[in-house]
């Protein structure tokens, strides 16, 4: 296993549930640039291990941190749907 930021796996899970109850386009680049201003927005979770990362999964499913999750990829779809790149 690599080391890897887990928090990249919660946003894609989460963004294919939030997203279409936003009002944004959901073109592969503004996916992209909303998961990356959300990661930006929240702390990072790496893990190393299967161990490290079952941990983490567990912490995922925490009601806050589900709200947090929800959170982060809405404002950032607002920012993405007020300046989308998908144009250039």
């Amino acid at each position: 296993m690599n080391l890897r930021n887990y928090m990249e796996v919660c946003i894609e899970e989460k963004l294919n549930e939030v997203l279409p109850n936003i009002e944004c386009c959901d073109c592969e680049k503004c996916k992209m640039d909303i998961t990356a201003i959300a990661l930006n927005s929240l702390p990072p979770k790496y893990v190393v291990t299967q161990k490290g990362e079952l941990y983490t999964r567990l912490y995922a499913f925490q009601q806050q941190m589900e709200a947090d999750l929800a959170a982060a990829i809405t404002k950032a779809a607002v920012i993405v749907a007020e300046n989308p790149r998908h144009f250039e």
